[in-house]
């Protein structure tokens, strides 16, 4: 067995190649299709690698090619040029984009809640929201999470005097928490978890759901190009992530298996807990929603408010939900359908 520090150097350096990884699937031909991700492969993303392993893809007439990011805002960008026909970027971080002109629409809600949390080491004291009074935070230098920390904090009465916040790189909030020099990161709790359990420990996560913060996640961006010119391949693609992607919920194992084959660094243990973590966020909280990937106005219109009070959109941006998302090329699935692989 790799000692904690050997686990922690190669999950650092398992996030390093990811970026150079080419992903899984060929392109090239005229039924070919990319997908980039959001950020560098994790095991967050075993979903899509097992959705093309098993032919999902395939089925529909689609050769993919899944790619890495480098962050949902370079995601969008990428769409929007046409250098990627797809990608899995943040709504908000969409959002933002639409709002300096960015012409794509979110078109297949994977994440209908949120994953923002607080993420510390079980043996750190923190167990409750009540024990982070006094704590120091990592967080990222810019981003959503860190804008919208004072929204958090205002709903558990706190201010940021209460909470010591710190700057930290992505590559580095992980090592300083097992070193101590924080507390506890501000961090998407299906990435970190896994990361923390990859080293043989055990993580607290204190979800932003629980405090009322429950916005729409990640999801599949395309362009309003590609909507118009090519519909029925986004249908088609479409059909294929969403089986390709409740298929890996429930057979969590079986899909670690289809990313360790692709990418290295991670056990099938953390995988499997990462594509739980994952997959606990295809629905809405609002059990009465029973269509997988399906957005509507009101779910919108939250990320819209959010957007202009912490993100910078400007309230004279003259967005509309309409302008935001589709729903036209889902044929959405419902809860306890069982999926079988081509």
């Amino acid at each position: 067995m790799r000692t904690p520090k050997r686990r922690l150097a190669a999950i650092i350096g398992a996030l390093v190649l990811a970026v150079a990884l080419p992903g899984c699937g060929t392109g090239g031909g005229e039924n070919s299709m990319t997908l980039m991700m959001d950020v560098g492969y994790l095991p967050k993303h075993a979903p899509f690698f097992a959705a093309v392993d098993r032919g999902f893809f395939a089925a529909e007439g689609i050769d993919l090619t899944i790619m890495p990011g480098s962050g949902s805002t370079n995601t969008v960008t990428s769409v929007e040029t046409g250098r990627v026909d797809a990608g899995f970027a943040d709504f908000g971080t969409t959002v933002i984009n639409q709002g300096r002109g960015a012409a794509v629409k979110q078109i297949n809600l994977l994440q209908a809640r949120s994953a923002y949390a607080v993420v510390g080491l079980a043996d750190s004291g923190i167990k409750d929201w009540d024990d982070l009074r006094g704590r120091t935070l990592a967080t990222e230098g810019a981003g959503a999470m860190t804008a919208m920390w004072p929204l958090a904090l205002s709903r558990l009465g706190l201010t940021d005097k209460d909470v010591n916040l710190v700057h930290a790189s992505s590559g580095s909030k992980i090592p300083g928490l097992m070193a101590g020099q924080w507390d506890a990161n501000l961090a998407l709790y299906i990435s970190d978890e896994p990361a923390i359990d990859a080293l043989d420990r055990e993580a607290v996560v204190l979800k932003w759901s629980d405090l009322g913060i429950d916005l729409y996640g990640n999801g599949i961006v395309v362009s309003d190009d590609k909507l118009r010119g090519d519909p029925d391949r986004v249908r088609r693609f479409n059909r294929a992530m969403q089986k390709g992607f409740l298929w890996s919920c429930a057979h969590p194992e079986e899909a670690a298996q289809d990313f360790q084959r692709e990418v290295t660094g991670y056990e099938i243990p953390t995988i499997a807990l990462a594509i739980r973590e994952q997959c606990s966020l295809n629905w809405h909280a609002d059990e009465s929603v029973d269509e997988f990937g399906v957005m509507d106005d009101a779910g919108v219109g939250k990320v819209l408010d959010v957007a202009q009070q912490f993100l910078g959109l400007k309230p004279n941006s003259g967005l509309t939900p309409h302008d935001i998302y589709s729903n036209d090329f889902l044929e959405p699935l419902h809860r306890g359908v069982e999926i079988a692989a081509p």
